[in-house]
């Protein structure tokens, strides 16, 4: 029996139980849209803004990446993700600032946070609790509360769905329930006739690929126009789950400088390999990049993996990728012989600076 199909051997390492919240992480996404549905928003926020800053980090601002990519056809002003201490200086009282931080109390945007609010800007925050929710109640400003005892990158249906009912609620873009229940239907088909953990390998692709990729340096492709924030959500998940350094790139940028590299040096070369996450509305010619790109690297000897979404809505499709990505990290964890959940490093960072 292959290892990943044997649960005696994922328990051994999921010591934390990273798989049960993987496989249930369409109904966490159900949850979400009942909290966001339910959220009250002031009438004072249902006004014009210029532009639309969310602020955070980590696990806590995948999920604004994630909405910033999906909205931004729609949107009728900039909206753009913020991670650092200080925000952009085009922030004023015309901006609304989603303030999101899943504990509370990262120290970035709580900075963040305080600056908007001296900048006089309408401010939402999205949190679970800690110094954030204190502030935001001191303050007067709306607080989206959300469940907590996740790790945060965990808590991805909370910290994406409510916020992107929230930016229907302000008007800028149109009312999401049907393509969010879409999405919902089609991880759940996903999760129970591909890459869930009951699935055999060999018809399964994220157990497949998580065995191709074991002691390779993955190197991430997609496209720049919705799936960069899924780029950036399989390499988070590939550091924090599986403990595996990655990189990744987008078409069609990586045509007219990275593909150039891919020839030292030769021995580092010879442990990667490229993984290139594909939509079916990618731009045609994003499409033929693709596949010039996929040639060209299997030519020299790399090894070139394709992921396919899934679904007929974009919502849908961009969160097939991700919930491949999440379950190719937590397999890959489980063959490097390492418990998914723990991110020592991170911890280590945060008590260290605590003390300064």
């Amino acid at each position: 029996m292959n290892e990943l199909d044997s649960f005696k051997k994922i328990e051994k390492y999921d010591e934390s139980s990273m798989l049960e919240l993987i496989e249930s992480f369409p109904q966490q996404c159900q949850d979400a849209k009942c909290i966001g549905g339910e959220f009250e928003l002031p009438q004072e926020f249902r006004r014009f803004y210029k532009n639309i800053v969310f602020t955070g980090l980590g696990g806590s601002a995948i999920g604004a990446d994630l909405v910033r990519s999906y909205v931004a056809d729609d949107a009728q002003i900039p909206v753009l993700v913020n991670r650092n201490y200080a925000l952009p200086n085009f922030v004023t009282e015309d901006t609304l600032v989603i303030v999101s931080s899943y504990s509370g109390n990262t120290e970035e945007t709580l900075s963040a946070y305080h600056e908007a609010v001296s900048r006089g800007s309408n401010i939402i925050v999205i949190t679970s609790g800690g110094k954030l929710e204190k502030a935001a109640k001191k303050d007067d400003f709306p607080c989206l509360m959300i469940p907590e005892g996740f790790p945060p990158r965990c808590a991805l249906g909370y910290s994406f769905f409510p916020l992107l009912i929230v930016l229907s609620k302000v008007g800028v873009i149109k009312d999401q329930a049907g393509s969010i229940d879409d999405a919902i239907r089609n991880l759940r088909k996903l999760k129970d006739s591909k890459v869930g953990y009951k699935i055999p390998r060999k018809y399964n692709p994220a157990k497949t690929m998580a065995a191709e990729i074991l002691g390779k340096f993955p190197v991430i492709y997609g496209n720049s126009d919705h799936i960069d924030a899924v780029v950036t959500r399989w390499r988070g998940q590939l550091a924090e789950n599986s403990k595996t350094l990655s990189s990744g790139q987008l078409f069609p940028e990586m045509n007219h400088n990275e593909i150039a590299g891919w020839e030292n040096p030769k021995e580092v070369l010879k442990e990667c390999v490229a993984i290139i996450l594909r939509d079916s509305a990618d731009h045609p010619r994003i499409s033929r990049r693709m596949d010039v790109t996929r040639g060209l690297l299997r030519r020299d000897n790399v090894k070139v993996l394709e992921v396919s979404s899934s679904g007929k809505e974009l919502l849908a499709r961009m969160f097939s990728l991700v919930y491949i990505g999440d379950f190719v990290s937590f397999y890959l964890a489980i063959l490097n012989g390492i418990d998914p959940t723990p991110v020592d490093k991170i911890t280590m960072i945060k008590k260290k600076l605590a003390k300064t």
